[in-house]
């Protein structure tokens, strides 16, 4: 299937992947602020911690394609690019462990499927914090509910990372909210009534779950939000925050995210987390 890799105005490369049904995936970068929107890689931190930068350092920089990805059989309506990223000199110098980051994306209709592989390449075992940042668009944020992650424990980074139970049936929004939900199930549904559509998240090896909105004044402060860009996104984010993963010499982790749409009326009341098995189907 289809991947092009054009170049903008300023000479940057981008990838455009195309399946025939319409849908498509593009990636494509200014350095050196991270993108605003689609789908971030926080690695190796989530947050601002030490001397790295916020969400660290993979976000802002260029990868290379993986030329020596195992091939993978690949649907007539499937297209897929494999990307990666590796420890240089100077990521090393801020973090010192050698890594090789790798990137499956797959688009397939209504589908967007994600594989990173982290490897440790160092002589010494090391730990790391990993997100993808899903920045979802929704019609109108007031409009919106998160189904999955209720009666769950949640990390708020509005009141100094203090822990609480959810007790809501399901998230809806009237203001900022900035959380890590704790030993999140493998589905989670984003219910978006306006545009009768919903947003199905399915993760493996991604344990907790991001959601943030920074709502009207913080939004107000970040220059590529713009003033009512808040009203519609909302970012709802696979993660491994509480327990960072510990990887030995040599040893490879593997993690997995479909993002996919569907019928409002599908998800709706059937993302209990009680009775969400936890495997990976």
């Amino acid at each position: 299937m289809p991947l092009n890799i054009v170049h903008d105005k300023d000479g940057l490369p981008r990838i455009i992947l195309t399946e025939p049904t319409g849908s498509s995936a593009e990636s494509f970068w200014k350095p050196p602020k991270a993108i605003r929107g689609g789908i971030p890689v926080c690695f190796p931190q989530f947050g601002n911690l030490g001397l790295l930068e916020q969400h660290g350092f993979a976000r802002n920089r260029f990868w290379s394609l993986d030329e020596d990805a195992s091939p993978l059989p690949q649907a007539n309506n499937q297209s897929t690019v494999d990307l990666i990223l590796k420890s240089t000199e100077e990521d090393i110098k801020a973090w010192p462990r050698g890594f090789e980051l790798r990137l499956r994306i797959s688009i397939s209709p209504g589908k967007l499927t994600l594989i990173p592989r982290v490897r440790n390449v160092d002589n010494k075992a090391f730990s790391f914090m990993f997100a993808l940042r899903n920045y979802l668009s929704v019609s109108d944020i007031s409009e919106v509910r998160v189904e999955g992650l209720e009666t769950l424990d949640y990390f708020d980074y509005l009141m100094n990372k203090e822990r609480f139970t959810e007790q809501a049936d399901a998230i809806t929004f009237d203001g900022e909210i900035d959380r890590v939900y704790l030993s999140t199930p493998t589905k989670i549904a984003i219910i978006d009534h306006e545009k009768k559509r919903t947003f199905e998240l399915r993760k493996d090896g991604m344990p907790d779950s991001v959601v943030w909105n920074p709502w009207d004044k913080k939004a107000k402060a970040l220059p590529d939000m713009g003033v009512d860009g808040y009203k519609t996104m909302l970012c709802v984010d696979s993660a491994a925050i509480e327990n960072p993963i510990v990887l030995k010499p040599f040893e490879e982790w593997r993690g997995r995210q479909e993002l996919s749409t569907v019928s409002s009326s599908y998800c709706s009341g059937q993302l209990d987390p009680g009775r969400v098995l936890h495997g990976f189907h």
